[in-house]
């Protein structure tokens, strides 16, 4: 362990999760920001669902570790909302199912300690060109719009439910007008300019929160702000 502690907070989801560190991603935006002030980790998985989360839910995250996560961001239901493949042995995860996931992997988090907070991330929009131009036919016609806005929707209902919150992913990119083409790499996955709509989201929540003490970068203390003394080397 690097001393002195600071607050850890854990991006833990699928490919937009794992990819979040790369050029102008939203993970490396927020590691930037925070750069003195937190510790930033990264547990993403590409190509999961909330399913697969849950079967490991418990060794990511254990209530016996001394250290707990300040917060814990989510990602899960793009890969859930998926319409199964023809060619595919991948099962989709039903609706009903995902709500179900998603409220045990909330309530976990929740209990690691007092003070460690939540935030879920709803599915984004995707492109269906992009996607049929990137990807493949079959992924485009499996990855469709309206199913990611009902498993968007769902995670909203169930973040008032169980007073968890949520960014609306979906509605956000949409806010821009050109978001078919300029925030996406292949129709699924973030580009520098939506990547930056997820940071500033997320920016958005921790400085509107009432939690204490807040996440919000701007007032976390800095770490060795003052000037110290360093001992002489013997």
């Amino acid at each position: 362990m690097v001393g002195p502690a600071r607050p850890l907070f854990v991006l833990f989801g699928s490919s937009i999760v794992q990819f979040s560190f790369g050029d102008g991603g939203w993970g490396s935006i927020l590691a930037n920001l925070y750069s003195r002030q937190a510790d930033i980790l990264v547990r993403g998985y590409a190509g999961w669902n909330s399913r697969q989360a849950l079967q490991v839910l418990h060794h990511l995250f254990p209530k016996d570790s001394p250290i707990q996560p300040s917060l814990v961001i989510v990602y899960f239901g793009g890969n859930d909302s998926v319409l199964p493949f023809p060619s595919s042995k991948k099962p989709c995860v039903p609706l009903s199912e995902y709500v179900e996931n998603m409220k045990k992997i909330a309530i976990h988090l929740k209990s690691l300690s007092e003070k460690t907070r939540v935030i879920f991330l709803t599915a984004p929009p995707v492109s269906y060109d992009l996607i049929k131009e990137k990807l493949s036919l079959e992924q485009a016609e499996c990855r469709t719009l309206e199913s990611c806005r009902k498993y968007a929707e769902a995670c909203k209902e169930l973040c008032k439910k169980i007073d968890v919150k949520c960014i609306d992913v979906w509605s956000a990119i949409q806010k821009r007008d050109d978001w078919l083409t300029s925030c996406f790499t292949d129709g699924v996955h973030l580009t520098a300019e939506g990547s930056e709509i997820v940071a500033e989201e997320i920016l958005k929540v921790l400085e509107e929160a009432d939690w204490e003490p807040s996440l919000h970068w701007k007032t976390l203390p800095i770490e060795f702000d003052i000037p110290i003394e360093l001992s002489p080397k013997r």
